[in-house]
């Protein structure tokens, strides 16, 4: 099997920080941004869509900003590899990317690098004290000057025209006429001396250079301030023209006790047209102020009182979050030809203008998506990612064929009705900050999800008690009985939950990994019920702990004969160190004793433990580690493999990775697997029978940290991968299983249990596989219906039982094959919703209901971006009925999503017109 070559994005869009854009100047619908994830963003048509620089070639953080050149071979960055900041260049147009040769002082972070456009080969660099200036395109670098005080030498911007060259700093403007051969502080009057510059900005029109500064207090200026230190911060705007340099305040308009300016931003053409960024203190949200007058007066440009000129997404007033949720602007760009074209970033998104701030939109969903200016935005609808995909995403996970639910951190989870097309907020009751894993029933469609309030979990900075030990009311389970449209508490432990695994063959047994340590007198540890039928009303026993461990659960999976198997994850002590106290267990429930079966480098920070889909005995697990440091835990990351519960390990990575996350494997192609690492991105295997599995890099996928790899259970075709920080990407494999599964239901009359589903892209070639079971998980094949050209199949079985299980295994004619949803019988009848018709045909939808009782049921008919189409109410009488529910005149052909709730039933369909 070739692994995907393109990887698409999906998601909600946004909800990640987003940080110093830059337009390039010889095409203003060009620009970067950059992710503290990592991510360096690309958009060539002005935030409509977006592309990322694959991690192989760049890796950026929050304070790197692309720097244009007038040569398209040579760029300029600050490059980030998880542990400094550094300068690297590009010499052939952005496919490799390398440190500037001259770096004068290697292994210090780098704080600011700019560039000459029109002069490719002068660059200027910034460590915390110092700064330094090359004009051999970082070939070598000539120190500028060095801090004048223990703030470090903080760079607000540079302006260069031709030997001219300005560098605002906290040190005063720095200078030079001979292009960089020599600087001087250039002497200035007009701004006290209690005060500094920190933000700067230049044009130049004839003869007249001006500048523009935001001012603070001399001793709240220092190198490394982020855009979210605003409060109070500004006390002053100024400008100053080139040549008479007297800076003069411009300030009328603004009130610095709300109104927190931090960035300034000009044209370099435009020497009266100029913007600020920052958080206004009386909205709770981004701040653009500008003026067209040369700061004689300024005014609020970014309306965001319900939504006045600015078109929204998922965040603005009334919306999924509201405009506090951006906060703050994180830089405020201009085009530098091009007054009228202005961005910003903040902790979410993405905004711009095309016509100077007259109106604004949103940048980061999909523009037919968004929502309309002066009116509130309204929630719980449905976006189509365009690429700026920057929050953590853990887990994907699918209910049926239409309905998903993937959970996030930061903006809790999503939820798509439409196979992953679009997604949305479109649920209640959860909205704490992190959902880090969903399990489904075993023998119902309910689904249970563990949460908390603390997000990043066992990640570096989340493995001391502070502040995992804190006390976290988001730390529950909450479960959902449609769908994840709803959500209720399960059990509130008000410390983080981790992961929740039901037990295969116990309906009423889950298990949950609990975080809290508390000097080894903590609730942290596994967690079990073994009445979960009785949902918030069942009883939640702490299991002993296992040898060794402080507290720190993280996977758990539970074995077919009732062993449960669960890995605990580093801890940090208060001095940074590791304890030994990671690893991998075995529970017993019958003895009700634990077993260590850790090898010697899981003892550290072990993550995920993968059970190989081979071995029907269960023998043969896989568990992924990451390295430590500081002594014993280094070198111990990687894959290691048992065929022997644990007897003993082998490490078949060798030091080929140092921290390894997940692995799945192909249901399609058993011998592939995908493995998910830190920072050196997904990478597959193709031979993972032999002794010592090869892996090759996932070269399409751009991210550097996948967090887990999920096949779609109804289409083998579609590889889900979850990430820390780049939400979740969607690729595809051709020929794996070209049958698509739509919706497989049934109802069931005392003896006779009928079926029915509909399938897309089946063959004559493709069968499905009709199985049974009495306790929903050892099922039976009871019969074999071959594909056919026919996109509708029905099946009748004949027996009683108290109750029933069914399922389709779906055999494309390759051989490869994928499991359906599970349907659930009790004897007696059942209310079930089937759709007759896909695609529809004569202008309506026909469906057949069976009712156990008269009852309401309504129908929803969205279109692909989740505009509502149709609302009908329907009285359902007791039996089967037949509906044709007409569509609206004028409904255009696509593809429409309809929902049907009532009669204890909630399901969607994808409709065909």
């Amino acid at each position: 099997m070739a692994q995907p070559t393109n990887w698409l994005p999906r998601g909600v869009g946004g909800g990640g920080s987003m940080f110093y854009p830059t337009i390039n100047p010889a095409n203003d619908n060009e620009f970067y941004v950059t992710c503290d994830m990592s991510q360096l963003f690309h958009s060539t048509d002005f935030g409509s869509s977006y592309t990322q620089v694959p991690f192989t070639k760049l890796q950026t953080g929050n304070i790197s900003t692309y720097e244009f050149t007038n040569n398209n071979n040579v760029a300029y960055c600050i490059a980030n590899d998880g542990n400094i900041n550094y300068a690297v260049r590009t010499m052939d147009g952005g496919n490799t990317w390398a440190a500037v040769p001259g770096n004068p002082l290697d292994g210090e972070d780098v704080y600011s690098f700019k560039a000459d456009y029109n002069n490719p080969g002068r660059v200027i660099i910034g460590y915390y004290d110092a700064l330094y200036i090359s004009n051999d395109y970082g070939a070598s670098f000539t120190l500028i000057r060095n801090a004048a005080t223990g703030s470090g030498l903080a760079v607000g911007g540079v302006f260069f025209d031709g030997n001219n060259i300005y560098i605002g700093t906290n040190d005063g403007i720095i200078y030079s006429s001979n292009g960089g051969t020599s600087f001087s502080i250039l002497a200035t009057t007009g701004m006290p001396a209690s005060q500094t510059i920190f933000s700067f900005a230049g044009a130049k029109v004839g003869g007249t250079t001006r500048f523009f500064c935001v001012a603070a207090d001399v001793a709240d200026v220092y190198n490394g301030i982020f855009p979210w230190e605003y409060y109070g911060f500004a006390k002053a705007v100024y400008s100053l023209d080139a040549g008479a340099n007297v800076w003069t305040a411009k300030n009328t308009g603004i009130n610095f006790s709300t109104d927190f300016v931090m960035y300034v931003g000009m044209a370099k053409n435009d020497i009266n047209t100029v913007y600020l960024g920052g958080s206004d203190d009386n909205t709770g949200g981004n701040l653009v102020m500008k003026t067209s007058n040369a700061g004689t007066g300024w005014s609020k440009v970014f309306l965001t009182s319900n939504n006045q000129n600015i078109k929204t997404g998922w965040s603005g007033q009334g919306g999924d979050r509201g405009w506090g949720y951006g906060e703050s602007c994180f830089g405020i760009t201009v085009a530098p030809n091009n007054a009228n074209k202005v961005l910003f970033g903040d902790y979410g998104f993405v905004h711009k203008t095309s016509d100077g701030g007259s109106n604004w939109q949103q940048a980061y969903v999909n523009a037919a998506d968004e929502h309309p200016a002066n009116a509130p935005t309204p929630p719980k609808q449905y976006y189509r990612s365009i690429g700026l995909e920057n929050t953590t995403c853990w887990q994907v996970h699918w209910q049926d064929a239409n309905n998903m639910f993937a959970a996030y951190s930061d903006i809790n989870g999503s939820r798509s009705v439409n196979a992953g097309v679009s997604w949305s907020f479109d649920f209640t009751g959860h909205t704490v900050n992190s959902m880090y894993r969903i399990a489904k029933h075993i023998s119902n469609s309910t689904m249970f999800a563990a949460t908390s309030g603390i997000h990043d979990m066992y990640q570096s900075t989340r493995l001391q008690d502070n502040p995992l030990d804190n006390t976290d009311a988001g730390g529950k389970i909450i479960y959902s009985t449609n769908n994840g449209a709803a959500w209720n508490v399960l059990h509130l432990f008000n410390h983080p939950v981790f992961w929740v695994a039901t037990d295969p063959g116990n309906a009423n047994r889950m298990y949950a990994s609990v975080i809290h340590y508390a000097a080894g007198a903590g609730q942290g540890g596994i967690w079990m019920t073994n009445d979960l039928n009785n949902l918030a009303a069942s009883s939640w026993t702490k299991l002993a702990n296992p040898p060794r461990t402080e507290g720190h659960p993280a996977s758990i999976v539970v074995l077919n004969d009732g062993k449960m198997i669960c890995t605990y994850s580093g801890r940090r002590n208060s001095g940074g160190t590791f304890t030994a106290s990671s690893g991998v267990f075995i529970y017993d429930p019958v003895g009700n004793s634990w077993t260590d079966v850790s090898d010697a480098g899981m003892q550290y920070w072990t993550k995920d433990i993968i059970i190989d889909p081979n071995d029907a005995l269960q023998n043969t697990w896989y568990v992924c580690v990451f390295s430590g440091w500081g002594g014993a835990p280094n070198g111990k990351g990687g894959l290691y493999k048992t065929t022997n519960r644990g007897a003993s390990w082998t490490k078949l990575t060798g030091t080929q990775f140092d921290r390894v996350t997940s692995i799945t494997f192909n249901p399609a192609l058993q011998t592939q697997a995908y493995l998910t690492t830190e920072t050196q991105g997904l990478w597959i295997s193709n031979n993972m029978n032999a002794a010592t599995p090869s892996w090759s890099l996932v070269t399409a996928y751009p991210f550097r940290q996948p967090e887990r790899v999920f096949f779609n259970p109804f289409n083998l075709n579609e590889i889900w991968v979850s990430s820390f920080g780049n939400g979740m990407k969607m690729g595809l494999i051709s020929g794996v299983l070209p049958v698509n599964l739509i919706s497989f239901n049934g109802n069931r009359y005392t003896a006779t249990t009928q079926l029915h589903w509909i399938t897309a892209n089946q063959g004559t070639g493709d069968k499905f596989e009709v199985q049974r079971s009495f306790n929903g998980s050892q099922f039976t094949s009871i019969a074999t219906v071959k594909g056919s050209t026919a996109s509708q199949y029905d099946f009748t079985d004949s027996i009683i039982a108290p109750v029933l299980y069914y399922r389709l295994k779906l055999v494309a004619g390759n051989g490869n094959s994928t499991y359906s949803n599970i349907l659930v019988f009790k004897d007696g009848m059942q209310n079930d919703i089937r759709l007759v018709n896909n695609p529809v045909t004569n202008d309506q939808i026909a469906i057949k209901i069976t009712a156990a009782t008269t009852g309401k049921l309504q129908l929803l008919l969205t279109d692909i971006s989740g505009k509502k189409i149709m609302v009908k109410d329907i009285t359902v009488t007791q039996g089967s009925t037949l509906l044709n529910i007409p569509l609206p005149a004028n409904t255009a052909r696509g593809i429409y999503t309809l929902q049907a709730v009532g009669m204890d039933q909630e399901k969607t369909f994808r409709v065909v017109y």
